[in-house]
């Protein structure tokens, strides 16, 4: 590959449950309706050829390609550039634990990623739709490039033969499900009162557990009013305007939160406020990033609060009950990263030929026009019609043969 796309300037910075607590890794996350102006100018201020941002629940990972020295006082301008707002401090602290992963390396990660071995909790079929939706995004924004396209296409079809040739999600363990059975371990009443904080992907998810399991009392708040309607359509409550949060007087047992706001959504006086007055013990199951719950009001009220956090301590027992099928995964993976090689090299052969065209017709007209020129106008209209045909024949055989032929050389050192 050229030295623009090519795998030696390939590299991804990784931010996940593996190196920062996951309440950190959520200042790094960047709401959907920003991203597009900041990756825009933050990919210019980098001079990168391409760039991708996947933020989920527990990771946040950039893969770019850049000429540029991955370094210290790169990393530097890395966060500067994308997060002003961040303190030094902060911003030093993501630079020295930052995961870098680069070349050959970086794509063995992508498909660790997507097949789940590299999540918080392993086996979880979410993040190949995060990293597919992640990808179609930025191409959508034009951050990505040829390099990273081939990467994503690979690292999709590598996870669907893990989902389907492994264990691994056989019995899927999301941070949705590990929610809901917690909920569940509670014997909560199914009359109980539920607040549905955001109407997103996981928050949809959730509601379908509660829904099949026979919870009937539900009143939605998101910040699209529209989608909290088509939630609380499906399950038969009320929906409202997040605005109207604070002024809300149904009170509430269960308070199930997930939106995408750098922001504490519940601050201890709209807490206050949904309480009415009353003492008793309330559920709060927080699975945001950030998370949308102000720590004040854990410190200071009866509530059993729920976190991401506390969700990745139980996902480490899953981890072991998996374990055997991780082994599985990193053979297909293996496999992957072959195959990958090869892709790679035929890659590396098509773009080197892209110049074999241009040279070709090059060589044509100045043969036709310079060379033979003489020769070509003594010929009668018969003739030169047969030489036309000639020339063109050999014109597309001369286009194509390199390219056969490199790639049967490939082929051959290949078995």
């Amino acid at each position: 590959m050229n030295k623009e796309t090519g795998l030696t300037n390939l590299y991804i910075l990784a931010f996940t449950h593996r190196n920062l607590p996951v309440s950190e890794i959520g200042d790094l996350h960047i709401e959907p309706d920003l991203q597009e102006d900041r990756l825009t100018k933050f990919k210019s201020t980098m001079n990168f050829g391409e760039l991708m941002f996947l933020s989920t629940c527990n990771r946040v990972e950039f893969t770019f390609t850049t000429t540029d020295k991955v370094d210290t006082k790169f990393l530097q301008k890395f966060f500067h550039s994308l997060y002003p707002n961040l303190l030094e401090t902060e911003r030093h602290s993501f630079a020295t634990n930052a995961s870098i992963f680069s070349g050959l390396t970086a794509v063995e990660h992508q498909l660790s990623v997507a097949s789940s071995v590299d999540s918080m909790i392993v086996g979880e079929r979410e993040i190949i739709t995060q990293v597919r939706s992640a990808y179609e995004s930025c191409l959508k924004m034009g951050l990505t490039g040829d390099l990273i396209r081939i990467i994503i296409r690979h690292t999709i079809e590598t996870a669907k033969k893990v989902y389907t040739n492994t264990n691994i999600a056989k019995r899927p363990v999301s941070v949705v499900s590990l929610a809901y059975h917690k909920l569940r371990d509670m014997d909560v009443p199914l009359d109980s009162r539920i607040l549905i904080v955001g109407a997103g992907v996981t928050n949809n998810n959730m509601s379908r557990f509660l829904r099949k399991h026979g919870f009937t009392n539900f009143n939605v708040f998101n910040r699209t009013l529209s989608k909290a309607e088509k939630l609380a359509e499906d399950l038969n409550g009320s929906a409202h305007a997040l605005d109207t949060l604070k002024t809300f007087k149904g009170g509430f047992d269960i308070l199930i939160t997930c939106t995408g706001s750098e922001n504490h959504i519940l601050t201890p006086e709209i807490y206050d406020s949904l309480l009415q007055g009353e003492a008793s013990r309330k559920v709060v199951i927080d699975i945001a990033i950030p998370q949308d719950l102000s720590p004040e009001i854990i410190q200071n009220h009866n509530v059993c609060h729920i976190s991401v956090e506390v969700l990745q301590k139980i996902s480490n027992e899953n981890l072991k009950a998996r374990s055997k099928e991780i082994q599985h995964v990193e053979e297909i993976i293996s496999d992957a990263m072959y195959e990958f090689k090869h892709i790679e090299q035929i890659r590396s052969v098509e773009l080197a030929m892209r110049a074999v065209p241009n040279k070709v017709k090059e060589i044509k007209s100045t043969a036709i026009n310079e060379v033979f020129k003489n020769e070509l106008s003594e010929l009668d209209e018969g003739s030169r019609e047969v030489v036309d045909k000639i020339i063109g024949y050999m014109e597309k055989k001369y286009m194509s043969m390199p390219m056969i032929m490199a790639k049967e050389i490939l082929l051959k050192k290949r078995t």
